[in-house]
Formats: structure tokens, C-alpha cells, sequence
């Protein structure tokens, strides 16, 4: 890969300041069971250059997949005469500071490679799982799905840049939908898309995928007969499965600069955070902490490089309940003059990189969950999202979960359904009471965030403890 690359570059002759070529290769694998009967047992792969070009202080950009030296140099002098025409219209100039040298690799940690199982092996597991959940005949659906995708990036640029990352993702879900009469509840592996690491087919352990689908099929028959969650002003103990959501909207999207900075307000909506809050705004409790950290070794957004070639390193976004930096590379932090991240990001080689969330994770504290709730005179537990709305600031907030239990002087007692809670972000992270330890930490994902346009639907990863929050309104209903 490495060779054709560096001999295309060298091969292109437009007079610019700057030229990269990130070229994507990507197989995805996609086995999906319901109702104990295969639905899909597809294989893809995609395969593309990007080319960028820095000229007069600006970017131009072109793909393609038709992968010869002729092509390469075509896209470069459309790239070319692209940034040439955006120069006469451009307000802020940039250079190749912003596309630093970019020298080294990046390989997703794992145990046993892709290959250890066969297509054969994997829908066996999946049937298993579909035969674990249908627990009794009030199961009335299940189903079981496992995305395994490899990721090659490869990145050379004029200014010696040759960096190279390869990555291991693997997804997982399972549902059990229980009816009784006219009430229908349904249970999931930790909601929407939760489950998504990096790693070898060691993640697929059957034991405990199996273990786990049978404690969501006897979750799913306990809802039939809860009570619905009550109306009320309480303590909120959030799951960390959720919490990757609650994380995710409203404090991955209202920081990323490119929002802030009205870029995706036509689409994806703008940001309540203005550019004076960074460094000033008490987001939340002194207890919340937040990190913008590519290094954890598993989890789902980790990387070593930005596709604009930047080195990914921990930061902290906000420490102590302050608003201290934002989700922006180096173009955006230009533009706002506010601190940001390695996160210029592309979804595929078709795409050009924008300022897009990676991991962002909220760190520990220092109380075990049996500590929390003992503390809790009255409140609800929740956990995997079921349904989510919030508005195009990220301001106001309703979220679903599909499990709650009622916390009763320091203990969880019975089940609760359709628990539901709103709030609005700063308000509600100024709530934040309690913090759980490491012992209750939980890493997430999700491989579909959607953004920009034309749309790119990127992989995040998330990782929280339990989390309290008082007085937040809490109710019960469809969501």
C-alpha cells in the first residue's frame, strides 16, 4: 500500500503548498439471526484515495476509487483548482502547520484474530444466543447481530508524512421483545449499539454473551408485570450503557467547534456553548470530569493519528465541573482561537475529515455502587437507552430507558417500565451528585454517528461510571 502511494505522490505536479494521500480499505462482515433463522450473511469492502491539497491557504479535496496514477494525478489537479476557487472566497488562511508530519503505526490490541472463526462458527453463536433468549413462549421475538469490521489507513503526505493504522471493531446486540396481552416490552444487550469495542474474536466469548442473553430475556418477562415508572422529582442513578448516551448528546456534540462555530447548523444543529464559555463555563458538578482520550486500549474510537495527521492524545475537556477545551482540530481551533483536539476525522476514504467526537469518557470517582445507593434515601436506577430526543442546541433533553428499579432507603427494590427523565444539560450535570469508582466503569460505543454533509456516520466510543443526579424529573410512559 505504502509503495503505490509514495510513487503517486511523486507523481503529482500541481504547484501547492501541501498534498496528502489517505488511502481507506475496509472489509465489514455482517451476521444477523432473529427469530432463530439467519436474516443476513453479508461481506463488503471499499477501497479509496482521498486527495487533499493546501493552496493559497486553503483545502481541496477529491476521492477516487479508480486506483492508477493517472486517476491519483486527475483528482490532485480537481483538489487543486478546488482550494484555487475556495482562496478567493476564504476568510481565515491556513497552512501546513495544520497537516503536520505524521510518521509511525497504530494496530487495534487484540487476542485471537479475525480469522479464528469462521462465518459457520459466528452464525452458530448467533443461534445460540436467539435459542438462550427464547426463554418461554411470552418471548415472542428475538434476535442476535455481530458486525466484524477491518479498517487499513494509510496516510503520506508531501511533507513526509507515512503513517499507517490498522484497526479490529467488532460489534455486538441481542434483543428479546416479551408480550402478555396488549403490554410489549423489549430488552436489549445495553441498548442502542452499546456494545462496540475494538479487539480480535476474543470479544465474542460465548459464555458470557450467552450469560448476558439470558439475563435480558428474564429482564424482558420481569417488565410485563412492573409497574411504570412513577412522575416524579428524585435521585437519578443512570447505568454507564446510558450514560454513553447522556455523554454523547449533550457533551460531545455541543462541544465540537465546527457546531459552535454555525458550520452544521443547516443539518446536524449548532451548540448552546458559545466561544467565551471555554475556560469560564461551570458545566457541571466540581465531581464531573471529562476526557477527550484516543489511548484506551479497546475502545471503540482509539487511534494514534487524526486523517489530518495530528498525534491523538488524552485532554481533558472539562475538570472539576469547568469547561476548559473543545472538540475542534486545528482548522476550527484557528478559527475560534479556542484550545481543541487531534479529532479531524472521515468516515471512509470518499469523505473529507471534519471535527467529529472520538472517545470521549467521563472519569471515575471514588464510590462503589453499593455505596451509592446506600446513600440514596429515595430514587430510580435506569439503564439502556431505548429512545432519545434533544434539541438543536443540545440544550433540552428527554431520554428512554428500557430497565429501572426503584431505590428505597439505600436499596434497589422492584423493577420499574418505561422509566423515562428530562432535563437541560447544564442544569443536569450541575446535578451531578455521585460518581461511582472504577469498579463500576463500563466502555461503550456506537458505529453510527451521523454528521455532515453529505453525511458521515462515524464510530465513538464512550466510557462512564454510575452516575447520581438529584432532584431530576423522572416519568413513566411510552418516552
Amino acid at each position: 500500500m505504502t509503495q503505490n502511494l509514495e510513487t503517486w505522490l511523486k507523481e503529482i505536479h500541481v504547484p501547492a503548498d501541501w498534498i496528502g494521500l489517505r488511502q481507506v480499505t475496509e472489509t465489514s462482515t455482517l451476521r444477523y439471526v432473529r427469530d432463530g433463522k439467519p436474516q443476513s450473511n453479508g461481506r463488503t469492502q471499499t477501497k479509496g484515495v482521498m486527495v487533499e491539497v493546501l493552496a493559497k491557504g486553503q483545502m481541496g479535496y477529491c476521492a477516487t476509487n479508480h486506483l492508477t496514477a493517472e486517476n491519483i494525478k486527475l483528482a490532485a489537479e480537481i483538489a487543486y483548482q478546488q482550494a484555487i476557487t475556495a482562496a478567493e472566497w476564504g476568510i481565515y488562511p491556513f497552512t501546513v502547520e495544520q497537516r503536520p508530519q505524521a510518521v509511525g503505526t497504530y494496530q487495534s490490541p487484540y487476542v485471537k484474530p479475525f480469522d479464528v472463526l469462521s462465518p459457520k462458527d459466528i452464525n452458530d453463536l448467533l443461534l445460540k444466543v436467539n435459542e438462550t433468549l427464547k426463554v418461554n413462549d411470552k418471548i415472542v421475538s428475538t434476535s442476535a447481530i455481530a458486525r466484524l469490521v477491518e479498517t487499513e489507513i494509510q496516510l503520506v503526505s508531501s511533507n513526509g508524512s507515512d503513517a499507517y493504522q490498522k484497526f479490529l471493531l467488532i460489534s455486538t446486540n441481542s434483543t428479546a421483545t416479551a408480550q402478555e396481552g396488549n403490554i410489549i416490552q423489549k430488552r436489549t444487550d445495553n441498548g442502542f449499539s452499546a456494545r462496540c469495542y475494538q479487539g480480535g474474536v476474543e470479544v465474542l466469548e460465548e459464555a458470557e454473551i450467552l450469560g448476558r442473553a439470558e439475563a435480558i430475556a428474564e429482564q424482558a418477562l420481569e417488565l410485563l408485570a412492573a409497574p411504570d415508572c412513577p412522575s416524579t422529582n428524585t435521585t437519578l442513578v443512570l447505568a454507564p450503557d446510558q450514560m454513553m448516551l447522556q455523554i454523547h448528546e449533550s457533551i460531545g456534540h455541543p462541544l465540537e467547534l465546527d457546531r459552535i462555530l454555525g458550520d452544521e447548523r443547516n443539518y446536524a444543529g449548532s451548540s448552546f456553548v458559545k466561544l467565551e464559555d471555554f475556560g469560564d463555563l461551570v458545566y457541571g458538578s466540581p465531581l464531573m470530569n471529562v476526557t477527550f482520550d484516543p489511548s484506551v486500549s479497546g475502545e471503540f474510537a482509539s487511534y494514534r493519528f487524526d486523517d489530518g495527521g495530528n498525534v491523538a492524545t488524552r485532554e481533558y475537556l472539562i475538570k472539576e465541573g469547568v469547561l476548559l477545551r473543545g472538540l475542534g482540530s486545528k482548522e476550527s481551533q484557528i478559527r475560534a482561537n479556542v484550545p481543541g483536539v487531534a479529532n479531524l476525522r472521515a468516515c471512509s476514504w470518499n469523505r473529507p475529515p471534519i471535527d467529529r467526537m472520538a472517545n470521549i469518557n467521563l472519569e471515575p470517582g471514588g464510590s462503589s455502587f453499593e455505596e451509592m445507593i446506600s446513600n440514596i434515601e429515595s430514587g430510580v436506577y435506569m439503564q439502556s437507552n431505548r429512545s432519545w430526543s434533544i434539541d438543536d442546541y443540545r440544550n433540552k433533553f428527554q431520554f428512554g430507558c428500557e430497565y429501572a428499579k426503584l431505590i428505597e432507603n439505600g436499596k434497589l427494590t422492584k423493577t420499574l417500565k418505561n422509566p423515562n427523565y428530562r432535563g437541560i444539560t447544564n442544569q443536569f450535570w450541575r446535578s451531578l451528585s455521585q460518581v461511582g469508582d472504577r469498579s463500576t466503569l463500563g466502555i461503550y460505543g456506537t458505529p453510527s454517528c451521523g454528521k455532515g454533509e453529505p453525511n458521515q456516520a462515524i464510530r465513538v466510543g464512550h466510557a462512564s461510571p454510575i452516575c447520581a443526579f438529584d432532584n431530576i424529573e423522572v416519568f413513566g410512559g411510552a418516552g
